[in-house]
């Protein structure tokens, strides 16, 4: 049986300012990731398509196929779990080599919220949609992710008895990672007094808790590794899983931000058993983190920490760099980039080929990546690995 690999890596530049379509930035993507393996559009029988939500004209679909110059393929896909998309990719090219559906599969995710006379707030404010809960929301106001995350914020911070030197932490953590990255959008130091300094933009959530959007894209092509092309080794997907909330909960059972996530726990379990390994042997977690609270939520939810203890890690400087639990290591979305769930899966490559330069963590064998979607309903899991099972 083939177990198949990340063999290359394509990402553009990310950028803050309007320019590129979806659509270019996408092209781009693919041709440096294709280059990085060794590869050619004639050698690629798969492509998986992943944008974000909106009916854009830019948005990136299944006709990238033929406008990017791709021959005949046995597989062609837009695949959509919002934030989990990156790593349900990555999933299914991983399943589709195996099954010999596919031999060597691009999964490219490009965004281009940045446009003249608008900004990135408008375009995710309207991508939820007009009925059931999101139209609920929208007619009470509440438009876009910041509320609803503040609503989450406010009600952790309740439930472990957190502070907001909690989420400060995490922010200033976030940038001390983001130093190292060359693509990272927010580089320069963070100090406390600058995060307090920070406007509030929803109680408790400041400017410095949320995530930084790009006009920008990630191309991975997965394959067999073993070709010797004198490039970066290939990083092996060893486990995965997906968890799905739908909300139907009786009265009384706890949800994802409770003190006891089991459920969740237990995907994250089912990813590592399948790689064969356990929590502790993971060198680097790359987290979706839109905002600074769901870093905290997530490594308890995983059960990466103790229910009510993530703060304590990112004040004791457990996250950061040098510290026992690397996390978001080129800055994740707070302040590296937002480019949903490709930005904590790109990053965890380059952290097992070893090229991240001043951000790179010593002897990094094991990556846990985590990618979510909608008020984190969408849970998608990798455990990616230098060695293969």
């Amino acid at each position: 049986m083939t177990y198949p690999a990340i063999i290359g890596l394509g990402m553009t530049e990310m950028s803050l300012r309007p320019g590129g379509t979806a659509r270019e930035l996408a092209h781009r993507a693919v041709s440096a990731a294709l280059a990085d393996a060794g590869l050619t559009r004639a050698d690629v029988d798969g492509l998986l398509v992943g944008s974000s939500q909106g009916v854009r004209p830019d948005r990136v679909g299944v006709s990238l196929a033929r406008q990017g110059g791709f021959g005949d393929l046995a597989l062609l896909e837009h695949v959509e779990i919002k934030g989990a998309t990156a790593a349900a990719m990555i999933q299914r090219a991983v399943l589709a080599v195996r099954a010999g559906l596919a031999r060597t599969v691009v999964c490219v995710f490009a965004d281009a919220p940045l446009q003249a006379g608008g900004g990135s707030g408008s375009t995710y404010a309207h991508s939820g949609g007009t009925e059931g809960a999101r139209g609920l929301e929208r007619a009470s106001g509440v438009l876009g992710s910041v509320p609803t995350y503040a609503l989450l914020a406010s009600r952790y911070l309740a439930l472990t008895g957190g502070s907001e030197e909690d989420l400060c932490a995490v922010a200033r953590t976030a940038r001390a990672w983001a130093a190292g990255n060359p693509h990272a959008v927010a580089r320069t130091p963070l100090s406390a007094d600058d995060y307090f300094a920070g406007r509030m933009i929803s109680t408790p959530l400041r400017l410095y808790d949320c995530a930084r959007p790009v006009n920008g894209a990630v191309a991975l092509v997965v394959g067999a590794p073993g070709r010797d092309s004198g490039g970066p080794p290939p990083v092996h997907v060893r486990g995965m899983a997906q968890h799905h909330s739908m909300r139907r909960r009786r009265a009384g059972a706890e949800s994802w931000f409770d003190q006891d996530s089991s459920a969740l726990r237990a995907a994250a379990d089912r990813a590592l058993v399948m790689a064969r390994r356990r929590r502790w042997d993971v060198d680097v977690l790359e987290l979706y983190d839109p905002f600074s609270v769901v870093t905290l939520c997530l490594l308890e939810g995983y059960g990466f920490c103790e229910p009510g203890h993530a703060g304590k890690l990112a004040r004791a400087g457990a996250l950061g760099p040098g510290g026992e639990l690397p996390v978001n290591t080129g800055g994740g979305q707070l302040a590296g980039f937002y480019l949903q769930g490709m930005t904590p899966l790109a990053e965890a490559v380059v952290q097992l080929r070893g090229t991240g330069g001043a951000r790179q963590v010593p002897r990094a064998a094991t990556a846990f990546v985590a990618g979510i979607g909608g008020r984190v309903d969408h849970h998608a899991f990798l455990v990616l690995d230098r060695e293969p099972l």
